[in-house]
This record gives structure tokens, sequence and C-alpha cells, in this order.
């Protein structure tokens, strides 16, 4: 699809969601770089179902089906497998950068921070659909940077029953740096402070 579509969509499919996430959606991405989404397994939903827009504010909302055999039930816990609930605070990382992606936020994502998190609740192997709604509280491009922030407050519900809730999740578009070289060394192998 082109960028202008790309901009427009109000909701993803899987498949277009993998294209994203392997770069390979947009055929005319921007040059300074399309915000993207982590490949699988980070990858951690399966859908967009909606996508508004409202000024500085907006909508955001993905669902991901819960599969017996998910690689981190293999792993925490061994004897009492839940779905970490990092992976959630994560996954609202992820639709809060799309999001600012969606606004043409130009350049790469970096997950800043989050105010608080508050967990009431579990995904466990045998739960059936977990829906991520994130309410965009503000977007905004820095133009003296060429960055953008977006900040977004989520509820996470697990076949219905709010679990979590997450209270201003904070996403970074920063241009310049990308390291697309990897695994070879080179000015941005290494991290520290942006």
């Amino acid at each position: 699809m082109k960028y202008e579509e790309y901009l427009a969509k109000s909701s993803f499919s899987k498949e277009e969601i993998l294209a994203l996430a392997w770069g390979s959606l947009v055929e005319d991405p921007p040059e300074e770089g399309l915000a993207s989404l982590p490949a699988p397994p980070m990858l951690m939903f399966d859908r967009i179902t909606e996508i508004r827009h409202n000024g500085n504010r907006g909508r955001i909302v993905a669902e991901q089906d819960v599969h017996l055999d998910a690689w981190f039930f293999q792993c925490h816990f061994r004897n009492d497998p839940v779905q970490p609930g990092c992976l959630g605070v994560d996954a609202v990382w992820q639709l809060v950068g799309l999001y600012a992606g969606l606004r043409g936020a130009r350049g790469h994502g970096r997950a800043l921070g989050v105010r608080e998190v508050d967990f009431q609740g579990q995904i466990r192997p045998h739960n059936s659909l977990v829906r991520y709604e994130v309410d965009i509280r503000r977007y905004a491009d820095l133009p003296a940077s060429g960055s953008a922030v977006a900040l977004g407050s989520a509820r996470v519900l697990v076949d219905e029953e709010l679990i979590y809730v997450i209270t201003d999740a904070k996403v970074g578009i920063f241009r310049g740096i990308q390291y697309a070289d990897y695994p070879n060394r080179s000015e941005r192998s290494r991290g520290g402070r942006m």
C-alpha cells in the first residue's frame, strides 16, 4: 500500500500487521523511516480493530488471540503458566508508537515510560481473547528535533474482563536512531542515553 493509504487506515488485519513488522507493508515509506512494530514473538497483538483521531487525541484498539502453546507459557512459569504482565505493558507501548506513526511521525519508536500500572488479573493458556483499548491523551510533533511523542492510557481485558489499567504510557519517535546494519558494529551498535 502507499504511505497515504497507511496514514488513513482505521484498522489492520493480521497480515497487514505482520507486513508492517517486517517492513514490507508500505511501498513508499518516508526517507526518515516509518514507525514500525516488533516482529513475532514480541509482536503482542493479532489485529487492530479501531483507530480514531480527534485533534491531538485519539484511540487505538487491538486484539490478541491466546494460544495454548504461546512461547511465554512455556517458560513463565514452568508449573504456573501466565502471560507476563510486562508483555501487556509492551503491547500498549507498541500501540502508542504505531498510533504516532499513523499521525505522520517519522523515525523509529522507543518506549519512554509509564506513570502507573495496576494489575487486577492474569492471562492464562485457556483464555481466548485479550483486548487492548488505548486512549491517546496527547500526540505532539516536536519540529525542532524532528521527533514526536504520544501519551496514552489503556485498559487491558481478557475475555471481556478488565485485568490491567495502564496510565500514561509514553512513546517517542526519533529520527537517526535506527540500527539497520545489525549485527555489524557501527555508530548505532551500542546503546546508552539518547
